[in-house]
């Protein structure tokens, strides 16, 4: 039954809803009349906040302009890796873009565009504004209640589950308290309590609620309350990807969840459709960035009007606070510069539709030239003899350096690059590279308060993250809105007060997207995702598995590892190969054995016991130069080697072709499912040296542990993954092949 699911492991603690009794009353139509007359702070007509608006665009397009040619050089000389003649260069080409910027903005100075009349209307027109889950999500505290519920170990969930067409089975978990409604159930206003002190009323944060299926038939732009500047160009630019309607299923079903401002994980991110769900963060990245712009100008349009009716010493009220601590509100963390280059082109189309190359010639995109030389070229030469797998060529494509890091910044009619961060709406970087800017404690120079009031956190291709370097990445998490340091010009009477408690981690959205399902991703989105509105994720069987993929006729035996915690979990793997594992492959009959180790820090240990006991073996790793990768193989072919110590990073990184392997040991389940299949084709009858006398001693050796289930489950499915784990046998036998 939905929100009835009982307890796991302790992990959550969870209220049946359905026992719940909604006792949280909508306001009346009065109440509602009420408040937004104590919203308004001028009677100016909507003609003249319009022009208030315009004014005020206008000498903010100077102001950032004169900063960027104050200031983005000296940013630039702290924060980048570029040498001084380099920066001297770029600032020469910065001159000439900023120039004619300069000379195109007086020229149209008198025609810049209004602001989107749509977005206005949604606004300043009530019972839109009610429906902007963008409003709902952002513009009220959550109750005393509902923040305890947040902050209780484990948090008090209610759990849901829904059945989607493309998405499938969704896993959602919404915190609640004691008095909330009935899963399901459309609760969209947002709570009013009365207080005795003052009889004054507060107005808290609705709790979540399911998100509701959007067709890709139906779907309207306008009824999900997308800016009307994106809604053509995202068709313009979506085109490659649905050619009979404006926007294809899979996205359809994706922004149905982050149109409610919840967690989503995705686990299914494939090559094929990477590129539509790159579009989709995108739209929605922008979409957000530009409602916040919206409404902090027309807030900003009023004050002004009150403060020329001898208002100056009105007090700012907090349906006025619409501000972070800081300004960057979007932090979009990938593994390559190319993944950047492609999400800043998908920002130019979404904003300019057919005239993105104008634009990026034009003045339209500052800045854009540099970075086209820095986000392009140094990509990996693929061989044509022997070519790589296809994920890999289109996975290491374009420019794969993993140190980088930009700002970017809007206005009416430009996208600047290269801002300052604390001038930025969007930060977009890699994990490697923040962390170089965040630095470490007792360093002298770090800096991490531009993390301070993100709003929507986005990760990309996370798997790859996982091949570079975990740390880096927690490291980051790790200084997401924490209080800032120093004060740079903040106007505490627009911060909000959810903002200035400290709870901008419960409003913080993210969006996490990967290949395949592995703990780190779970207990990353479990334990650092704390959205109040809830998380949704996409949690669907594995029928197969990568097995089906192998097609040498090789017995391939699993062996289960008993183990108490995950702790010790380490320890007794490697005890269990010593003593039980490795001694039947010592053996001459038993040469040419590779060990296939996912973990670096199992690497280690591995090769530091082989060097203690003096044992006959080489070893590639993802540090081990090329020439002597080229040794190792040589002698592991030519049977030199009994043994090749052979991590699973070196191997994802080069996918080099590793012959002569007749025994294949995996010390745990490969972190990527296909290169179980992968590693086991090599052993194919092609790849062997005929003259080592070994033709008919062929074995596949895993061993795996209980906390391996979803690396498990991804090789042989997930239903044979449980009946293997609930088995009370420790070994387990598969043949495939013809």
């Amino acid at each position: 039954m939905p929100g009835s699911c009982s307890p796991k492991n302790g992990k959550y603690r969870v209220i049946d809803s359905s026992d719940d009794e909604t006792d949280d009353q909508q306001a009346d139509s009065d109440e509602e009349d009420e408040e937004m007359e104590a919203e308004e702070m001028s009677e100016e007509s909507d003609a003249s906040i319009d022009e208030e608006i315009e004014d005020i665009e206008d000498q903010e397009d100077e102001t950032e302009e004169g900063e960027e040619e104050a200031s983005g050089d000296e940013f630039e000389d702290d924060m980048s890796d570029n040498s001084a003649e380099d920066s001297d260069d770029e600032n020469d080409n910065n001159d000439v873009e900023d120039d004619s910027l300069a000379a195109d903005e007086k020229e149209q100075q008198i025609e810049e565009e209004e602001l989107d009349e749509e977005t206005e209307r949604i606004e300043t027109n009530t019972k839109s504004k009610s429906n902007d889950l963008f409003s709902l999500h952002l513009d009220h505290d959550i109750s005393s209640d509902l923040f305890e519920s947040l902050a209780a170990k484990p948090p008090v969930i209610r759990k849901d589950r829904l059945e989607w067409p493309i998405l499938g089975n969704l896993q959602i978990e919404i915190p609640t308290t004691n008095k909330t409604s009935k899963p399901g159930k459309k609760n969209s206003q947002p709570r009013s309590n009365k207080k005795s002190l003052l009889d004054e009323v507060d107005v808290f944060a609705t709790e979540g609620e399911l998100p509701t299926l959007l067709s890709h038939k139906t779907f309207d732009f306008d009824k999900c309350n997308v800016k009307s500047q994106l809604q053509s160009n995202f068709t313009f630019a979506n085109s490659a990807n649905a050619s009979t309607h404006i926007i294809t299923p899979l996205q359809a079903e994706l922004f149905s969840v982050m149109n409610n401002y919840q967690d989503l994980f995705y686990p299914n991110r494939t090559l094929q459709n990477g590129e539509e769900i790159r579009l989709l963060y995108s739209l929605h990245a922008l979409n957000h960035m530009l409602k916040t712009r919206t409404k902090i100008l027309h807030h900003n349009a009023k004050l002004t009007a009150a403060a020329s009716s001898n208002k100056e010493n009105a007090i700012v009220p907090d349906t006025y606070r619409d501000q972070g601590l800081v300004r960057p509100k979007v932090l979009i963390l990938l593994p390559f510069r190319d993944s950047a280059y492609r999400v800043v082109n998908m920002f130019v189309k979404l904003l300019f539709g057919e005239k993105e190359e104008h634009a990026k010639t034009s003045g339209g995109v500052i800045n854009y030239k540099r970075f086209e030389e820095e986000f392009t070229g140094d990509s990996i030469r693929f061989p044509t003899h022997n070519p790589k797998p296809e994920d890999y060529e289109k996975t290491f494509a374009g420019n794969t350096d993993d140190t980088f890091r930009i700002g970017i910044s809007f206005t009416k009619k430009c996208i600047k690059l290269y801002t300052e961060f604390y001038s930025s709406d969007i930060l977009i970087a890699s994990p490697l590279g923040l962390r170089m800017i965040i630095g470490a404690p007792g360093e002298a120079e770090r800096d991490f308060d531009f993390l301070a009031s993100i709003e929507l956190l986005i990760l990309d291709q996370a798997e790859l993250f996982l091949a570079q370097n975990w740390d880096h990445l927690l490291h980051v998490f790790d200084h997401l809105h924490l209080q800032p340091q120093s004060v740079r010009s903040t106007d505490f009477s627009r911060v909000r007060s959810w903002s200035l408690n400290g709870w901008a981690r419960f409003y913080r959205q993210t969006l996490l997207f990967t290949s395949h399902e592995l703990p780190e991703f779970r207990s990353l989105f479990n334990s650092r995702c704390a959205n109040y509105r809830g998380k949704v994720r996409a949690a669907n069987p594995i029928i197969d598995g990568s097995i089906r993929h192998v097609i040498t006729q090789i017995p391939q035996v699993f062996h289960k590892i008993d183990v108490s915690s995950i702790e010790s979990s380490f320890d007794v793997r490697f005890k269990y190969f010593i003593n039980e594992i490795l001694p039947q492959f010592t053996g001459p009959s038993m040469a040419h054995c590779m060990i296939y180790v996912p973990s670096y820090f199992d690497f280690v240990r591995l090769r530091n016991h082989f060097k203690t006991e003096t044992m006959n073996f080489v070893q590639i790793c993802e540090y081990t130069k090329d020439a002597k990768i080229a040794r190792a193989r040589d002698m592991f072919f030519h049977s030199a080697a009994h043994f090749l110590l052979y991590s699973e990073r070196a191997h994802f990184f080069r996918r080099t072709r590793i012959k002569g392997i007749r025994h294949l040991i995996m010390y745990q389940p490969p972190f990527w499912p296909h290169l179980y299949s992968e590693m086991v084709n090599l052993m194919q009858d092609s790849n062997q040296n005929p003259r080592d006398g070994l033709e008919s001693s062929m074995s596949v050796t895993i061993l795996y542990t209980k906390y391996d289930m979803l690396q498990v489950s991804a090789i042989i499915g997930t239903e044979r993954a449980a009946k293997m784990f609930k088995s009370p046998k420790t070994t387990c036998m598969f043949m495939t092949g013809d």
